[in-house]
């Protein structure tokens, strides 16, 4: 062993200012291997991304209603400037559905015996399950587009334990000037994703933590009412009491309360969905979320369900109030200042 003071080659890894071992490259001895426990994390992650997952058809719609049973652990450790993962869960979900047509309501489950680094989510084993009775469509809806969202919310999650989970365990190491020119020249030529994972970048790179909002609310209106709020510029200006540009296509742009929210419709599904692009003016540069809005008809009202995905972390609680009080309250308002939902055309 070294003495104190002296430097010993086993030892130095490089030059660094801060004397951090980096990448934990002299990790021969198993006290100096950095390893974080995923667990935890995990569990609240498959949570956000799983419940909430929506599928619609002809034949109805179905959505992830719960999380029930979520069994496993999660590891990830850093050796000599590398990440190695270890994941292993028995993820149990409950569905429920509702069949256009007659309104009947079913409900079944999810199972996913075991999700691991050793198979490819492509490869994974997902069951899908219904209670006695009808609503055999329903269970075929979840065993194929359902299946299918839940297997895009699986790899979601791996994208988000192999970035946001491991940010700060690999340190960069000392850089040569034309290292640095070359990692500049990137950032530079970096262009800009849409913001549809829990650990975004805006525009210059910077990793931005982000979160999903789920959201719902009733309106006294019939769903083609509700949607023509959402999509016609008159109205988006009565209710919104600002001016607006809205250009209800897929593609077209759209700008609220006199610009400070902006954005671009990426699906427009009629009296059914809409999803799109989505920032506020105080968020990072180029930085956007993700909104969908699904209408769902319920016996004379209108449930409209809220999924925001990409939404920067320190603007949670201001997001969810721009839609309680600009939105679903000020619409409330609206169609009840007007009584009858025709007289809004």
């Amino acid at each position: 062993m070294a003495k104190w003071g002296h430097g010993d080659p086993r030892w130095i890894v490089e030059e660094r200012a801060d004397g951090t071992n980096v990448n934990n490259w002299h990790c021969e001895l198993p006290a100096n291997r950095t390893e974080r426990d995923a667990t935890n994390w995990s569990k609240g992650k498959l949570r956000e991304l799983l419940v909430g997952v929506m599928v619609e058809n002809e034949v109805g719609s179905c959505e992830i209603s719960d999380l029930k049973q979520v069994e496993g652990e999660a590891s990830c450790s850093s050796r000599k400037g590398k990440l190695i993962f270890f994941y292993e869960w028995n993820i149990k979900l409950s569905w429920k559905g509702t069949v256009k047509e007659s309104g009947a309501k079913h409900r079944g489950s999810v199972e996913i015996p075991h999700l691991s680094e050793e198979n490819e989510v492509d490869d994974t084993e997902i069951n899908v399950s219904k209670k006695k009775g009808d609503g055999d469509s329903l269970k075929d809806l979840m065993k194929t587009a359902g299946v299918d969202k839940v297997r895009e919310a699986l790899e979601d999650y791996l994208k988000a334990l192999k970035t946001e989970f491991t940010t700060g365990m690999i340190l960069p190491t000392k850089t040569t000037p034309t290292q640095e020119l070359t990692t500049k020249r990137k950032l530079t030529e970096h262009t800009f994703q849409d913001s549809v994972s829990p650990m975004a970048r805006d525009a210059v790179g910077v990793k931005i933590p982000t979160v999903t909002i789920h959201m719902r609310e009733i309106f006294d209106t019939s769903v083609e009412q509700l949607y023509r709020i959402f999509t016609t510029k008159d109205l988006v200006q009565k209710f919104s009491k600002s001016s607006a540009v809205i250009e209800a296509e897929k593609g077209g742009k759209f700008q609220m309360f006199d610009g400070n929210v902006t954005g671009e419709y990426l699906e427009l599904l009629s009296n059914k969905r809409i999803l799109m692009k989505w920032r506020c003016k105080s968020w990072p540069e180029e930085h956007y979320a993700t909104v969908a809005l699904n209408f769902v008809s319920v016996v004379g009202q209108t449930e409209l369900q809220l999924n925001c995905k990409g939404v920067p972390v320190c603007k949670e609680e201001s997001m969810r109030k721009c839609w309680e009080k600009q939105h679903f309250e000020e619409i409330k308002r609206f169609t009840v200042a007007f009584g009858n939902p025709e007289q809004l055309n």
